[in-house]
């Protein structure tokens, strides 16, 4: 049974997958906030559309940005690390933006793995219900470890978690920092500095 973490927790990868471990996804999901009452009938309940944007920010051993994996660039430049696509509105079941990572492809300089969700439209997580983010084990399509992020409030932007490659493997860390970015050029500031923390 997949683990579900809190914000800071970490967890390492080859003891909850186990060894082996070489090809992995991130799926990031969201639902918008359904508009209630009597005025939100009336008016059909709004334009219930929300476009977040997952995005991941890779990271040298001296945690400088050596490629980002977006919407406006799905692969990474050496073809490890791809995006499924952007998803413009959140609705439908299970996940609505995923990043597939194939650890064994990594370049050896890549040392941290940031992934990050913003909005690119300004929408806030005040207008966001249901957000989280899960790992999981591509090879058997098993969920290992999940984040679910209950913060709303005006921020339109959040780096959710990160992937970091030590002596032991990788450790998966859940962060859920809030951040007024609205690209992934915005949140590499902070995502460096989350990953230090």
């Amino acid at each position: 049974m997949a683990l579900t973490l809190s914000k800071n927790q970490s967890i390492s990868l080859e003891k909850e997958a186990g060894t082996g471990l070489s090809k992995l996804s991130l799926g990031l999901g969201w639902d918008p906030v359904k508009a209630k009452g009597f005025l939100a009938k009336l008016v059909g309940g709004g334009n219930n559309e929300i476009d977040l944007d997952a995005s991941c920010i890779i990271l040298d051993a001296d945690y400088e940005a050596i490629d980002l994996v977006w919407f406006r660039q799905l692969k990474s430049k050496d073809g490890s690390i791809q995006h499924s696509g952007d998803n413009r509105t959140g609705e439908g079941e299970g996940d609505d933006e995923t990043i597939f990572v194939d650890l064994q492809r990594l370049p050896a300089q890549a040392k941290h793995l940031v992934f990050t969700v913003n909005s690119f439209t300004g929408q806030n997580f005040g207008q966001v219900e249901n957000a989280y983010c899960r790992i999981l084990n591509e090879a058997n399509n098993k969920e290992i470890a999940r984040f679910n992020l209950a913060e709303k409030g005006n921020h339109t932007g959040v780096v959710m978690a990160s992937l970091s490659r030590g002596a032991n493997g990788w450790e998966f860390k859940a962060i859920g920092q809030a951040t007024s970015g609205r690209t992934v050029d915005d949140l590499i500031g902070l995502a460096v500095r989350a990953v230090r923390a």
